[in-house]
């Protein structure tokens, strides 16, 4: 499995759309600063995943200098509902681990969709990625960064009204175009 092959669809879609529409305030800061981590697994089962996870999370535990971690999955859970299911499982990791309230988990898929939007509603492309990957954060620099910003609780609905404004079909060209390879 060539690593770049699926690590840079993300890192352009963390790059372009993340960044670049300003879904998350707080990302370009650490990807400025190189201190996200987009991380690999070759895992086929969710037991596999989750030993992965568990790996990534002993990472971060041993180098401070990685704020976050892009656990990128392609071979595992591209079932949207049963990625669903799986996030249960990571979370209990968390807690066997000791680290819930350490770390958080946040979910981004390909056919990501809220419980209340339909599948063609845009706003789920504010968590579609180009393939299945589970986020891990420090939950204290998050909440630093929270703490931070002015208007936190206007994130969700801005991000909302600005892909509304470009619709649907603009939107999964942007995500289909972060496969495309780069001739910069």
């Amino acid at each position: 499995m060539n690593d770049e092959h699926f690590i840079a669809p993300v890192r352009r879609w963390v790059e372009e759309l993340v960044i670049g529409l300003n879904l998350c305030p707080f990302a370009k800061r650490e990807l400025v600063k190189q201190r996200v981590r987009f991380a690999l697994s070759p895992a086929t089962t969710e037991a596999a995943l989750l030993d992965d996870l568990a790996h990534e999370i002993e990472r971060l535990d041993a180098t401070p200098a990685i704020e976050t971690t892009l656990l990128i999955h392609p071979g595992v859970l591209t079932d949207f509902f049963e990625y669903t299911q799986f996030l249960q499982r990571a979370d209990r990791l968390l807690g066997q681990l000791k680290r819930r309230g350490v770390y958080q988990i946040a979910s981004f898929h390909p056919d990501y969709e809220f419980a209340d939007a339909g599948a063609d509603d845009v706003g789920n492309y504010t968590n579609r990625s180009p393939y299945p990957l589970l986020h891990l954060l420090r939950e204290e620099s998050l909440e630093r960064a929270i703490d931070n910003h002015p208007d936190t609780d206007l994130i969700p609905a801005r991000n909302i009204a600005l892909l509304e404004a470009f619709g649907v079909a603009h939107m999964r060209a942007l995500l289909r175009a972060c496969f495309a390879a780069r001739t910069d």
